[in-house]
């Protein structure tokens, strides 16, 4: 079967079109990986360490306070937390609720803490959780 000169000129053209987008490809990726090294950024120590302990008390406060853990840790943030507001505090998820509730605790009687209230508390829940989990992390 005799090879036509059009197609051979077809398949060169295409051959030499992909060999310039390959080329230019490998052009961009070089360009992309020179700008990438002088745009990396280096994060301090000091830094590292307050982005961990922020992630730590994050979680002590979602999970551990709210489930009423028995650690050592959250016992001391709970006493710090009531001893500065003066009373006792229990903080619940009901099942149908979506935000955390928290109940003042006056005798034998426990009343839901108004909404500026309790974002006042748990503002300083986490002020308290911080402190706490910067003081006992190594």
């Amino acid at each position: 079967m005799p090879v036509n000169a059009f197609l051979n000129n077809t398949m060169l053209r295409t051959y030499g079109k992909q060999i310039t987008t390959a080329k230019r490809l490998a052009r961009y990726q070089r360009t992309l990986k020179a700008a990438g090294m002088q745009d990396q950024v280096t994060i301090s120590r000091e830094a590292k360490r307050s982005e961990l302990v922020q992630k730590v008390a994050h979680e002590v406060m979602e999970n551990l306070l709210v489930e009423g853990s028995e650690n050592t840790v959250v016992r001391g943030i709970l006493a710090r937390l009531e001893s500065e507001i003066g009373e006792k505090l229990v903080f619940d998820y009901p099942p149908m609720e979506q935000e955390l509730l928290i109940y003042r605790v006056r005798g034998e009687q426990a009343h839901e803490l108004a909404p500026g209230e309790r974002a006042a508390v748990v503002e300083r829940l986490w002020r308290i959780t911080l402190e706490t989990v910067d003081d006992t992390m190594l």
